[in-house]
C-alpha cells in the first residue's frame, strides 16, 4: 500500500505541514459549525415560523371566501 508522502529522508517537513494544514482547517470548520448554529440556524427558524403564519392565515381568507361563496352547481 503506498502512503502520501512517501517515506524518506527529507519528507518529515512535508507531513508536519500537512498535519498542521488539517489543524487548521478542522479549527476553521468548528468556528463555521458554531457561527451556523448560533446565527444562522435561529434565524432561518424565525423566518420559517414567520412564513408559516402568513401562509396560514392566507389559507384561512381562503376558506372563508370560499365559505361565503356557498355551493356551486354545475
Amino acid at each position: 500500500m503506498a502512503t502520501y508522502p512517501p517515506p524518506g529522508p527529507g519528507n518529515e517537513g512535508v507531513g508536519k505541514r500537512i498535519e498542521e494544514a488539517v489543524e487548521l482547517i478542522e479549527m476553521e470548520l468548528r468556528h463555521a459549525i458554531g457561527y451556523i448554529n448560533d446565527a444562522i440556524v435561529p434565524q432561518v427558524r424565525t423566518e420559517s415560523i414567520s412564513a408559516i403564519r402568513t401562509v396560514a392565515e392566507k389559507l384561512r381568507n381562503l376558506a372563508d371566501r370560499l365559505d361565503q361563496q356557498g355551493p356551486r352547481r354545475r
